[in-house]
């Protein structure tokens, strides 16, 4: 199974390599699906995901979430069913850049798999909302397709939804299946939790006393604070002010905003108090921040 494993990975980045075109996130030929690649090492540093499917075929990720180090690398993919501010390490070098690809994971999709399937296959481990998985014969089987798919016009066009499909039955018959799962059914406390985060990143400019949020939960402020950490591994209010500083930096890497546009856009009535979390958070001042993103981005 190793060299199963390690031969499945090796294909698959002969397939992503000639894809990508520069470093960081790419676009595909298929909307929810994009490339990854980095031909360096990056220190670790705070980013955050989108609900996806993150499959590593070359290089190594690892990610800090609390006191937990997630490791996901070419014998593994990340079920990443919740949008949570974490820190993430990479291995990658000229010579042998991270490879990998990311499927989004559309709700209408996942809700009609769901029924579908209804519980076949399914696995009874606690749902995380972040977890690295074991890669099986299926689901290499079904990137090796999808990635294939992505190579022509016409493939892509008539079968990437069911190349993703076919992605997305793996992980749900996986051992994060659970997890997802409880992303569309709509009971119990990680599903209230779902919903509150949705409502944060819905309206992240906007503010939120912890009783609102407790109020929509259903639960009393004790109970939500508590599931809250449990979940995301940091209070409400520390949620809150990392999403805003991850949407500040992407308006400032865009070149959209300036400093002071950017604290008002994400919420922030203090532009020096901003500046101050943002230096704290990233390690360096705002514009001082951008200008080294865009070096090693050039």
């Amino acid at each position: 199974m190793v060299a199963s494993t390690a031969n499945a990975g090796s294909a698959l980045a002969q397939l992503i390599a000639p894809l990508v075109t520069r470093d960081g996130l790419s676009a595909s030929r298929l909307p929810r699906v994009n490339l990854l690649c980095l031909g360096r090492r990056q220190e670790r540093t705070p980013l955050m995901y989108e609900p996806s499917l993150i499959i590593i075929a070359q290089g190594r990720k690892v990610g800090y979430l609390g006191d937990r180090e997630i490791h996901y690398n070419p014998g593994h993919y990340l079920v990443q069913t919740l949008p949570l501010p974490f820190e993430c390490e990479t291995d990658g070098s000229p010579e042998a850049p991270l490879l990998g690809i990311s499927v989004t994971l559309d709700p209408a999709l996942l809700s009609e798999m769901v029924t579908t399937m209804g519980d076949l296959g399914l696995s009874h481990s606690a749902p995380k909302p972040m977890a690295s998985v074991a890669m099986n014969d299926g689901m290499q089987a079904a990137m090796l397709r999808l990635a294939s798919t992505l190579h022509d016009d016409i493939e892509s066009a008539t079968m990437g939804e069911a190349r993703i499909r076919e992605v997305v039955f793996e992980a749900l018959k996986g051992e994060q299946g659970t997890a997802l799962r409880a992303l569309v059914k709509g009971h119990g406390h990680y599903s209230r939790i779902v919903q509150v985060l949705s409502t944060l990143h819905a309206h992240f400019a906007d503010d939120f006393s912890v009783e609102q949020l407790a109020q929509q939960a259903n639960m009393s402020v004790s109970t939500f604070h508590q599931h809250f950490k449990q979940i995301t591994h940091t209070s409400p209010a520390q949620y809150l002010k990392r999403l805003r500083l991850i949407k500040a930096q992407q308006l400032l890497l865009q070149d959209s905003h300036n400093v002071n546009q950017a604290a008002l856009a994400v919420g922030y009535r203090s532009v020096p108090q901003f500046s101050r979390d943002y230096k704290r958070y990233f390690g360096a001042p705002p514009l001082q921040h951008r200008r080294q993103e865009q070096a090693l981005r050039a």
